[in-house]
């Protein structure tokens, strides 16, 4: 993965960049769960950055064990502090060669991190290895081909680069039913979500220069300050979710 996450400032400030409101996080745990064949089933969290979702789904779902793989030290001490549980265990590792035994888990999650893959068919291989017959992987991404995110409107050359590292839909379809998978399927105020950007918690903010960020950051604090009090202006993110199963 992107070694860029083994930067502690990252690290430090990534999850309270990228939170969201608890009834969100409720609601895509219980979407992810959704895909489980069973109750209480076995989690691999692949990239799983500071625990978030770890933590949510071993509450939410009443998981049996919830695995965290993730290749960045800094970040396993963020996920430890923040986000333990009696059922979470952190490890390091990378998609690649995923430090578990065959056969594992019933569901495996890869939330915004499928773009940080080197080698996507040889961690969609290692997936199918680690999950059980009729288990399931659940991206929670978005794909090249609609990268429509606010994040745009005020650094457009993010677009730019996102659309070279980010993979398109068909191409993770491809590297996914390559190793024998079936496809399943495939609101903060511009205030806050200033507060949140200030601290560039995340990683694509590392491609630009300091004055492409600070132009963009000024123009996000002028919309913030016009905003009516009363009024806030939504601001929205939307994911895309390609649901595998494991043959």
């Amino acid at each position: 993965m992107n070694r860029v996450y083994d930067d502690e400032r990252l690290a430090g400030v990534y999850e309270s960049g990228n939170e969201m409101p608890d009834d969100a996080l409720s609601a895509w745990t219980r979407l992810i769960g959704s895909f489980a064949s069973r109750t209480a089933p076995a989690i691999v969290e692949v990239g799983s950055g500071t625990g978030m979702f770890c933590s949510a789904m071993a509450r939410g779902l009443d998981a049996s064990t919830v695995v965290g793989v993730e290749p960045s030290t800094p970040m396993l001490t963020q996920a430890r502090h923040r986000n333990p549980h009696p059922a979470v265990h952190y490890v390091t590792g990378t998609a690649e060669a995923l430090p578990t035994r065959d056969d594992l888990f019933d569901l495996a999650l890869l939330s915004r991190v499928v773009h940080h893959l080197p080698d996507r068919p040889r961690a969609a291989r290692e997936l199918a290895r680690v999950l059980r017959p009729g288990g399931v992987a659940v991206i929670r991404t978005t794909f090249r081909d609609a990268l429509d995110a606010l994040v745009y409107d005020y650094w457009p050359r993010l677009r730019e680069l996102d659309e070279r590292r980010f993979p398109s839909r068909d191409q993770v379809v491809r590297d996914f039913t390559g190793a024998g998978f079936t496809v399943h399927t495939v609101t903060p105020s511009l205030g806050a979500y200033h507060a949140r950007m200030t601290a560039r918690p995340q990683s694509k903010f590392t491609q630009l220069t300091p004055a492409e960020f600070d132009h963009g950051l000024r123009c996000l604090a002028a919309d913030a300050r016009s905003e009516p009090p009363t009024r806030p202006a939504p601001v929205t993110e939307r994911y895309d979710v390609a649901v595998f199963t494991a043959g």
